[in-house]
């Protein structure tokens, strides 16, 4: 049997889905490889990995690149707590200024170009940087970060002094769309699924038995994120509450929207309509 080479996004909002994996035992032979959304990316398209969740965006670029794995995303449902813009200024007030974007994401990237350009109705400068939220406001007047960078920033500032304002992008999303949002799709090498059907099909049951385990129980798994990321204990369960793993009908629906609107937004070249 081969080796399935599954990548893991290092943020927490995947540990229901990891948390069973990573104690075992397994009934697959699996290699997990960490790292950020953006690295994940990279590492799917070059042949590096067999299966990742994937920035959604990501999926529309290359869809004929790979497969998804039914009934599993990473979403939310209005108010998402990971992925926000950081800024010194009202949204609105931004025109002509500079946003850094954090290097570690694609999908909301996306998502902020297009409530910048459509809700906010601003036009800005973007410049990339890493995910360090003091460096990147000594260079821009906005900068967003997501993921476990996001939680441990929001928790900073608002347990101190700051004047910088925190927009949520997911409860924005939900102001502007009436539609949730899904930042990531677990897919899978068309190559490898071509080549091996059975076990990607072994695979996807894996994947969602393992989130089924990980969201029956999941005292242990909000453990494991306080230890890895030394966030409170009232954050972390704020947040598996928050984060939705199921990728439903309504999810799909509201991924197609997205997509329509990163069309429009010349993100995308065409538009995408999901299998």
């Amino acid at each position: 049997m081969a080796k399935i080479r599954l990548g893991q996004v290092e943020y927490i909002n995947c540990l229901p889905v990891y948390h069973t994996l990573e104690e075992g035992p397994r009934t697959l032979d699996l290699e997990l490889v960490k790292g950020t959304p953006a690295c994940l990316n990279r590492m799917l398209f070059a042949d590096q990995l067999d299966c990742t969740p994937l920035s959604s965006i990501e999926y529309a670029r290359h869809r004929d690149r790979c497969v998804i794995v039914p009934e599993l995303c990473i979403a939310a449902d209005g108010r998402v707590a990971s992925i926000l813009l950081f800024s010194r200024l009202p949204v609105t007030e931004l025109e002509g200024k500079t946003v850094a974007l954090t290097t570690s994401s694609a999908t909301s990237v996306a998502m902020l170009r297009i409530l910048l350009e459509h809700y906010f109705h601003v036009e800005v400068n973007y410049l990339s940087e890493p995910p360090d939220l003091d460096a990147m406001l000594a260079k821009a007047e906005a900068a967003i970060l997501i993921g476990d960078d996001a939680l441990r920033a929001h928790l900073a500032v608002r347990t101190g002094a700051s004047d910088i304002i925190v927009t949520d992008l997911g409860e924005t999303w939900k102001q502007f769309t009436g539609d949730p949002f899904v930042y990531a799709l677990w897919v899978v090498r068309s190559a490898f699924a071509i080549e091996h059907p059975r076990l990607t099909s072994r695979l996807a049951a894996a994947l969602k038995e393992a989130r089924e385990a990980g969201g029956a129980n999941l005292a242990p798994v909000q453990a494991k994120a306080a230890q890895r990321t030394g966030l409170p204990d009232d954050v972390i369960e704020d947040y598996f509450h928050t984060i939705k793993l199921d990728f439903d009908p309504a999810y799909r629906r509201a991924l197609t929207n997205f997509y329509d609107w990163a069309y429009k937004s010349g993100l995308i070249e065409e538009r995408v309509l999901l299998d």
